[in-house]
This record gives structure tokens, sequence and C-alpha cells, in this order.
């Protein structure tokens, strides 16, 4: 029976459901290889959209499920939306060609859009501002635990039982993310407070959010946040394989990372209450315009080998400690002003600059030469407009009645 968890349970719980996004595509990098071969064979770099068209499903999805939620309560959206997702990761494992399988994965992103954008409205039911900040950044502190193991279990299942296994996979744990909410976590949303369904409420809704000019330019920088790491994650397993010869140890290395990025999550939360969300924001996207500039220069020069390849696992390690350090900031950002509409906001705010991140990302996988210049050109040119968009920001609020 659902009753008030501790806030530790709470927060593992949130973060096992926002983790279905992470396993559904960490775990699918050590099958790159494996798919291209047997269902892409001609175009090898195609392997990649397993990614971006399971994002596209999810940024599609998003915009539905909260406004849903918003009428019929958090936990049955997450629910029936684990059910879909359950059902097309099933319907992936008898994909016959490519096609196939994209379109099973934009299905299971249709799905995987419930768990996380309702986790989201559920700590904004109970949190607000920094500490809803401080909140999500211990979710992805837990977060973070999945990308460190995902890749290896993944590159298990496929050893064992081919890739067919890791959707065998994602239908587990998304069950079991689902069992735990509906036993141990009351509904968040009071029946008195739920909105009824309706396109004009939606609608309503988006205009809002776009004449706040807070909110618009946080979803932007987000959108491009989540455009590098979808684009580092796209790329990186051809990275190791074809620029360095490592796809063996790609598992061990994209574990190792994610735990030292993981240390990112915990230091914001110690910060955040002191120096706020905007300046963390604002600095570490600073620090990577530096970053992604320096790794551009490396790679005009003539280093290369084991090297190059450790110069690379740095900087690949501040694009995830990046991410740990902003995301959870911009997602609080947009959602502050947002409280009487909650679900619906985070809807729209993951939705758009999920979309976004989608029409980021994709050209930069399929850009890949061989090499990882396409990927710091992405980087550095996404890092220098978000910080231009956060400087608009403060001087915007500032501009504005106390």
């Amino acid at each position: 029976m659902s009753r008030n968890p501790s806030t530790p349970e709470f927060i593992a719980v949130i973060a096992m459901l926002v983790a279905t996004i992470a396993f559904s595509i960490d775990a699918m990098l050590p099958a790159l290889p494996q798919l291209a071969a047997e269902l892409s064979p001609d175009a090898p770099n195609d392997a990649q959209l397993v990614v971006t068209s399971f994002v596209l499903g999810m940024g599609i999805g998003t915009l539905f499920t909260g406004p849903l939620s918003d009428a019929f309560g958090r936990k049955p959206v997450v629910l029936v939306a684990a059910g879909v997702y359950i059902a097309a990761a099933l319907a992936a494992t008898q994909a016959a060609d490519l096609d196939m399988l994209l379109g099973a994965r934009f299905l299971q992103g249709l799905g995987a859009a419930g768990p996380r954008v309702v986790a989201l409205a559920i700590v904004r039911d109970r949190h607000a501002g920094r500490g809803m900040a401080r909140i999500m950044s211990f979710v992805m502190m837990v977060f973070t635990l999945i990308p460190a193991i995902a890749p290896s279990l993944g590159a298990v299942l496929i050893h064992v039982s081919g890739w067919q296994a890791v959707f065998w996979a994602f239908a587990l744990f998304s069950a079991l993310s689902a069992l735990w909410l509906m036993l141990r976590v009351p509904e968040t949303l009071d029946p008195a407070h739920r909105r009824p369904l309706q396109l004009r409420t939606l609608w309503e809704a988006i205009r809002e959010m776009a004449g706040h000019p807070t909110v618009r330019l946080a979803i932007l920088v987000q959108g491009l946040a989540f455009g590098m790491l979808f684009a580092t994650i796209s790329t990186i397993q051809p990275i190791y394989d074809v620029t360095f010869g490592r796809a063996d140890s790609f598992p061990l290395w994209f574990g190792a990372i994610a735990i030292v990025a993981m240390s990112a999550s915990y230091l914001n939360a110690r910060l955040v209450m002191q120096l706020g969300m905007r300046r963390l924001v604002s600095a570490m996207l600073s620090a990577q315009v530096v970053l992604s500039g320096a790794m551009l220069v490396v790679l005009q020069t003539p280093l290369e080998g084991t090297a190059l390849f450790l110069v690379f696992v740095a900087w690949q390690t501040t694009l995830f400690f990046q991410a740990g350090m902003i995301l959870g900031n911009l997602n609080a950002i947009a959602m502050e002003p947002m409280g009487h509409i909650a679900g619906m906001a985070a809807s729209i705010t993951g939705s758009v600059a999920t979309i976004i991140a989608v029409l980021l990302a994709a050209p930069v996988g399929l850009a890949f030469d061989g090499t990882p210049v396409p990927l710091a050109i992405a980087v550095f040119v996404f890092t220098v407009i978000g910080v231009a968009l956060m400087r608009l920001m403060t001087r915007i609020e500032a501009a504005l009645p106390a």
C-alpha cells in the first residue's frame, strides 16, 4: 500500500524513474557495431539513430504526459506509459531490419516520456525553487549510477544472448520501477487541483511559458545542454571503436567516467543553495567553451595514440560532469515560475528541450568521420550560444521590477 516514503527512498524512486532514459540509451551503445553489421551494413553510421529515434519519441511523448498527469493524476500516467514502454521493448526483440527497430525505439521513447516527465512533476508537487534543485541534484547523483553500469551490463547481455537481450532487460527495469512507485509513493496531485485535459489549456500553457523570458531562455539552454549530451552519447562508441580501437574496453571507460561525473550532482547540491542556479549554469558553460576550444586545438596537432586518447577521455569526463552540474538547475529555473501548472510545464519544458536536442545531436552523429572533430566543433558552438543566452537571462531579470 502507498505511504509517504522517507526522503532517501523518495529520491531513489524518482531517480529510478528518471534513469529509465539513461538505461534505455546507454545499455544500447555496445550494440551499435552489431546492429550496424546486421541491420545496416551499407550505412553503419545509421545505427546511431537507435539513440536519436528513442529521444525523438521521448520528446514528442513528453508534450502530452504532463497534461495527462495534471488531468488524471501522476501515478496512473506513469503506469500506462510504462506499459507502452514494455510493449515496445518486447516488439524490438522481433525487429528484422533497422527500420522496424527504429520504429520500436520511437514507441519506446513515447513510453519513457511518462516516467521522465511525471517524476519531475512529483518532485515539483513536493518542493520548489532551490529546494527542488537540491532534490534533483541528489536524484541526478543516483541517476548517474545507471550510466556507470549500463554499458557493461549491455555488453554482457549482448555477449550472452545478442542485442535482443538488452530489450528484455529494459522491460524488466521498467516493470520494477513502476511497481515500486505504485506500492510505495502516494499520489501527489490533490484531486481538487486536477486540470481538465483540453488542447486550449495546453496552448494557453505554451503561450504563458513562451511569454516568460526566464522560462523561455532556460528551455533553450536546456535544449543546448541536452544536445551536447546526446551528441556525445551518439558518437562516443564509434569514437572509441574507430578512432582509438578500444571498442572492447569502451563499457569500462564509460562506466569509470560516469562514476567520476557523479560527483558533479553532489557538488551542485552543496553549492546551489549558496551560489544559486544561474551562476552555476553560467560558470559551467563558460568553462566548457574553454575546454572544447582547447580540445579542438589539440585535435589539430600531431598528438595521437594513447596520449590523444587520454586527453579525449579527460574532455569526455568534463562533458558528463557539466551535465550533472547544470541539467537539474535548468529544470528548476524553468519550473520555478510554473508551479501552478507543474505537470504541463514539465511536459512542455522537456518536450521542447528534447526536440531541440534531437535536431542538434542527430546531424552531429551522422557527421562522424572517424575523428572526434565534429563532436568538438558542435560542443564548442553549443556552449558559446548557451553562455550568451544565460547572460541575456541575467540582463532581462535585472531589468524587471523588483
